[in-house]
């Protein structure tokens, strides 16, 4: 398995792609995380013309305003993908995940989505989303040790 201080120091790096006016320096934080991620939305964009990503979000409170249950994601062009989908461990099984999922769907849908993307960890809810009609396409293994991230997918 390969990891990123594989790739350290960088003196050891090829004299070729390490001019002597270039210095690179490791920045482990959110921070350098969310600069790099918008030079690449930055660059995408002009790919992507017209196109934004736009959040969707649904909330299940119950009657006294606490949140039971919820959805995340954001849509793009034809993809909702569903990033974050939560329901309180005493109100599972009552079909509020199902619900929450149908009315992002047809949320996506209105957003002219075709498809949903999504990923779920093995002791998560893989059969859940089976069961709404989602298909697994990949597994990561050993993630992040000795576990599974499924994606899925689903056609609207």
């Amino acid at each position: 398995m390969t990891h990123a201080s594989d790739f350290l120091p960088c003196k050891a790096l090829s004299s070729e792609i390490q001019p002597s006016n270039l210095h690179f320096t490791p920045i482990h934080t959110d921070a350098f995380i969310e600069t790099m991620r918008q030079h690449i939305i930055a660059f995408n964009a002009a790919h992507f013309e017209g196109l934004i990503r736009e959040p969707l979000g649904l909330a299940c409170h119950n009657d006294q305003g606490q949140l039971i249950g919820g959805l995340a994601g954001k849509t793009f062009g034809h993809w909702f993908l569903l990033e974050y989908l939560w329901v309180d461990s005493q109100q599972r099984g009552q079909g509020i995940g199902s619900k929450l999922l149908r009315d992002a769907e047809a949320l996506a849908k209105q957003r002219h989505c075709r498809f949903v993307l999504l990923d779920t960890l093995d002791f998560q809810a893989a059969p859940f989303y089976q069961a709404q009609g989602y298909h697994q396409v990949w597994t990561q293994q050993e993630y992040p040790l000795t576990g599974q991230k499924h994606f899925m997918v689903k056609a609207l």
